[in-house]
This record gives structure tokens, C-alpha cells and sequence, in this order.
């Protein structure tokens, strides 16, 4: 333990940022787009225009953040159910998965006291709240239904597109493709989470935790899986990296088999 802290302390730091960027991130924007008393709201009225440019605005988040330094250094995961599933897939010692999801939820819960803080009342609006996720109209097993099937298709494509040597660069890109897709068509079911420690933060901000279950539970059912689903398609198939990219000169502190990628 105190070996993998000593030695990857810079990796478990930048994860708990990238994802207090991300909530900083989702709330600022949803207060720019939904809240009365902005710009954006009093010219888009369509809620499914509202969620794409929402959809825009997260995708594009993921994508800068995956592309930074700090993503090429730590894989830019950013979710306990990555690092749980490619701990699963043998790609990730078990004390850095330990580190990595503690350093996960820390910075959900930073990340959005931090906007919080910046934001004021605006933030507990109810067009913004923190932007918690909370079932739809289906009630809390619809919303399971659709985060594990969303989880499903993310790690789906991940595993693919990282594990092909020619596409293996825009994992990224792919990433954030659906997360634009799925906060606007998806959100509606079940406020598009895929992730516990991002659905956790928004929660402990706003001292409510609605069907938390559902996201605790379900990203993580989805992810893995997925990852079962990779390992025992067709042909013999291997997680070569946890990163999601790493054509870059940035350390890889994984069980790493990058080099190996045909």
C-alpha cells in the first residue's frame, strides 16, 4: 500500500481533479443553458435542444480532459466503475484501484462544493441542483435498465477502440461522442450518470440520495459486463492498457501490454 502511494501519489491526484473539473464543469454549464435567468434559457426552450447543448458541453469536457497532461498521465478514468472493470480485466494493480476510487469520490464531492461555492443559490435552483441524477418518469428500475445498458455500450467501445491499433488515439473521442448522445437522449430515463462517484458528489452536495443504489449499482453491472463480454467474444481477445490514451510520453503506472497492440 504505502509502496503504490509513494510512488503514484501524482496519478491519484489528478484523477481526484480531473473529475472535480468535470462537476465543476457540468454544474456551471447546466446553470449557463437551464437556469431562468440565463441568456441561453430564454432563447432555447426545446428541452431536447437544451440537452444536446448540455450533451456538447459534457462530451466536449471529457474529451479535453481524456487529450490534457493529466489525462495522458492517469488514464484520465475518472470513474470507479473504469478503474473497477480494467482492475478486473488484469490491467490495474489492486492498490492503485483502491487509490484511484477513493480519489474518484473525493473529487465528485469537491468538485461540486467547489461550484457551489461559486455559484451560490444558483446552484440549488431546481433547473440545476446540483445536477444530481435521479430516475425519470419510469421510476428507479427503468433507470437501471438504461445505465447499464449505456455503461454497457461505453466500455463496449472503449475495450474496441482502444484495443485496435489504428483507432487506439481517439478513445477519447469516441468517449465523449456518447456522452454527448446519452445526456441528450438518454437523461430523461435516468439523468445520465454512468458513473457512482459523479452521481455521488452532486448527492452529497445537495444532502439527498435519491435510488442512489441505482448508480452505485448499475455503471459498474454495465462496465463489467462488458469487460465479459470482450474477453469471450469470437477470437482471443486482451486489455492491452488502462489508459485511455496513451500514445504519449506521460508515465503508465498500469500493468501495461500497450506495446504489444497489433
Amino acid at each position: 500500500m504505502l509502496r503504490s502511494l509513494k510512488s503514484h501519489w501524482p496519478e491519484y491526484l489528478i484523477e481526484a481533479a480531473c473529475l472535480a473539473v468535470f462537476m465543476i464543469s457540468a454544474n456551471l454549464f447546466a446553470a449557463a443553458i437551464f437556469h431562468p435567468s440565463s441568456a441561453v434559457a430564454h432563447r432555447v426552450s426545446d428541452p431536447l435542444a437544451g440537452r444536446f447543448l448540455m450533451g456538447l458541453a459534457m462530451g466536449g469536457t471529457a474529451v479535453a480532459l481524456i487529450f490534457s497532461p493529466w489525462g495522458k498521465r492517469s488514464g484520465a478514468h475518472m470513474n470507479p466503475s473504469t478503474t473497477l472493470t480494467f482492475y478486473r480485466l488484469g490491467r490495474v494493480e489492486p492498490w492503485d484501484a483502491v487509490f484511484y476510487v477513493a480519489a474518484q469520490f473525493a473529487g465528485g464531492i469537491a468538485g461540486t462544493l467547489f461550484a457551489a461555492a461559486i455559484l451560490g443559490r444558483v446552484i440549488a435552483h431546481p433547473s440545476v441542483d446540483f445536477v444530481v441524477t435521479r430516475p425519470g418518469a419510469g421510476g428507479p428500475w427503468v433507470a437501471f435498465a438504461a445505465e447499464l445498458v449505456i455503461t454497457f455500450v461505453l466500455m463496449t467501445t472503449i475495450l474496441v477502440v482502444s484495443n485496435t491499433k489504428r483507432l487506439a488515439r481517439y478513445t477519447g473521442l469516441f468517449a465523449g461522442a456518447l456522452v454527448t448522445l446519452y445526456i441528450t437522449f438518454e437523461a430523461p430515463l435516468s439523468g445520465m450518470s454512468m458513473n457512482p462517484a459523479r452521481t455521488f458528489g452532486s448527492d452529497f452536495a445537495a444532502s439527498r440520495y435519491t435510488a442512489l443504489w441505482v448508480y452505485l449499482v448499475a455503471p459498474l453491472a454495465g462496465m463489467l459486463l462488458a469487460a465479459e463480454a470482450y474477453l469471450r467474444a469470437g477470437r482471443v481477445r486482451v486489455a492491452h492498457c488502462a489508459k485511455l490514451h496513451h500514445e504519449n510520453d506521460h508515465r503508465c503506472i498500469f500493468l501495461c501490454r500497450y506495446g504489444e497492440l497489433r
